[in-house]
């Protein structure tokens, strides 16, 4: 299936293909990128890598190591440990972003070093006594505000904080152990009241909740084999490893556990004997990439096979992320653009079950608010009013999450959300949203966005949290070059942008190596697919502002 949503003058794929022959303003080499083919290749890369692409992560890595020491790789994880673990002691980002996986690195540790002998084991135990001694010093001190806002971070913490106690306090005196007398305490803010219902619940043989199955873990080996649990057909629990490995008798001869084992062993065959935090990830993968690249202009052809697979999962209860995990309004909102973009329009009606009185939630029970999910919301209700539909419930929630996003822009002009560590995403999502269908009544709040962005480019071009990245570039060169006119210094900050994201993905597998994990899991992950074709549609946005024959109307 061809779908054209944005013809490329043959000037603009010459610039593009001649580009390693000039120099950029800093005096770097640019690159050359051939946009239609790494496009064309990416889009392809959805049907045959179907789970999706997803950087590894430390903690369901570890929890491999202590919940599935049979499966196959496993030294390859402890060496990975091993090798992640930070000079401070520490796993994983900065500050609160280290709780999680330091936590789930030195619990695995600790339960492998004290099942090997010898010097391998006094190494996992030397790691896991200096990721005790980080933790001892680092969850006291976070504030509760400093507690990033991760699914299930109240639970796997109270978990994995009980478990590395009980191993400590159990320790043999005889045998070699970490050289730590303390014991570890949650941050404050955080207790184990949830985690203590959900232990009833399956005790009691109850299923959990669909979105708890995703971190099914947490309750250890009490799940395992629990009548009440059924893998999906890719044999997944809750779409995580770690939770398949928690619930997977692997000594069982029923076809739901052989079903679970094949799944771990595809997912850490296919991620070097590691594991992300959550696969699979399909619709959710499939309707970013293709929706990006849609609205960036760039020319798809999609496969038909992934358009069949996304008329089959929209349901009136919404679309989920991918089988194993609960329906979701932002899965839902981003899918149904996707499709009007590709000519597929379809009825918001699956949206009103997570409509409340103010917001959308990404899913009922919802404790937090997503700015992002109600920026995609409002892309999906303001295309179907668009086209022509009259909606009375549409056009008010229209409204009301006009009003929500713009009450909740920072005095930088940014956005910060629940779902990805950097502002430039959610500033993204808003600003674009906003501009497409808040009218007059976001005007300001647009401008104010573009104004920040200006102003928080690095000297290289770049824009980031911690450093400058391609991905935070790519996201602030969209929200510069489809939120208004391209000023003269629009235009400056455009090519510098330009410049710099050229020449740092100019190789797709270095790139991805040097990659910072932003998006928010249970663990921070680099979704890889969706990270490139943001990139891709920034380089074909920034390059048509730059090309005077290939004008672009900034409004869609």
């Amino acid at each position: 299936m061809h779908v054209d949503v944005g013809a490329r003058s043959a000037h603009q794929h010459e610039a593009l293909s001649q580009g390693g022959g000039r120099r950029g303003k800093a005096g770097r080499a640019v690159p050359a990128i051939d946009l239609r083919t790494e496009t064309r290749a990416l889009v392809c890369g959805l049907l045959t890598t179907p789970w999706g692409r997803v950087s590894p992560s430390v903690y369901e890595t570890g929890r491999l190591v202590t919940l599935a020491p049979w499966l196959r790789g496993h030294q390859k994880r402890l060496d990975y440990l091993l090798a992640e673990q930070r000079e401070d002691g520490a796993w994983g980002g900065p500050g609160g972003y280290a709780i999680v996986p330091t936590l789930s690195a030195v619990e695995a540790l600790l339960s492998a070093g004290g099942a090997t002998p010898g010097p391998g084991g006094a190494a996992l135990l030397d790691a896991a006594e200096r990721g005790l001694r980080r933790l001892a010093r680092l969850l006291p001190d976070i504030d509760a505000a400093a507690v990033p806002d991760m699914p299930a971070l109240d639970l796997i913490t109270t978990s994995l904080i009980v478990s590395i106690n009980r191993l400590l306090d159990e320790w043999p005196a005889t045998a070699p152990g970490p050289a730590f007398d303390g014991r570890l305490r949650a941050p404050d803010g955080v207790d184990g009241t949830r985690l203590t219902m959900v232990r009833a619940a399956v005790d009691e043989g109850a299923r959990p909740p669909t979105k708890v199955l995703h971190a099914l873990e947490v309750l250890g080996t009490a799940a395992r084999g629990h009548a009440a649990i059924t893998p999906e057909a890719t044999g997944t629990v809750g779409a995580s490893a770690a939770a398949t490995a928690a619930w997977l008798d692997e000594n069982s001869t029923l076809d739901s556990h052989i079903r679970a084992k094949r799944f771990l062993e595809k997912v850490v065959d296919g991620h070097h004997g590691l594991a992300p935090c959550g696969i699979p990830i399909t619709i959710f993968e499939r309707s970013w990439v293709l929706g990006g690249l849609a609205r960036a202009g760039l020319d798809l052809t999609v496969p038909r096979p992934i358009m069949d697979d996304f008329a089959a999962c929209i349901g009136p209860a919404g679309i989920a992320a991918a089988a194993g995990l609960p329906a979701d309004a932002d899965t839902t909102s981003v899918t149904l653009y996707t499709l009007g973009r590709l000519g597929i329009p379809c009825t918001p009606d699956s949206l009103w079950a997570f409509e409340t009185e103010t917001h959308f939630c990404t899913w009922p029970g919802e404790q937090a608010l997503s700015v992002t999910t109600n920026a995609h919301v409002l892309d999906a209700l303001g295309a179907h009013l668009r086209a022509g539909a009259r909606s009375e419930r549409a056009t008010a929630a229209v409204q009301k999450i006009i009003e929500l996003l713009c009450e909740r822009q920072r005095a930088d002009g940014g956005w910060l959300d629940r779902w990805h560590a950097s502002p430039y995403y959610a500033t993204m999502c808003c600003a674009l949203a906003l501009h497409d269908y808040g009218g007059e009544a976001a005007a300001d709040t647009v401008t104010r966005a573009r104004d920040g962005l200006l102003a928080a480019q690095r000297d290289d071009g770049s824009w980031g949290l911690w450093a400058g990245t391609a991905e935070e570039t790519a996201y602030s060169l969209q929200t510069l070059a489809l939120t208004g006119p391209v000023q003269p210094e629009v235009q400056e900050s455009i090519t510098r942008g330009y410049e710099f994201l050229l020449c740092a993905v100019a190789d797709p597998d270095e790139a991805e190596i040097a990659a910072p994990a932003l998006w928010h899991d249970k663990d921070l992950y680099h979704p890889r697919a969706i990270v490139r074709a943001a990139v891709l549609g920034a380089l074909h946005l920034a390059d048509t502002s730059r090309t005077p024959t290939g004008g672009r109307s900034a409004r869609q």
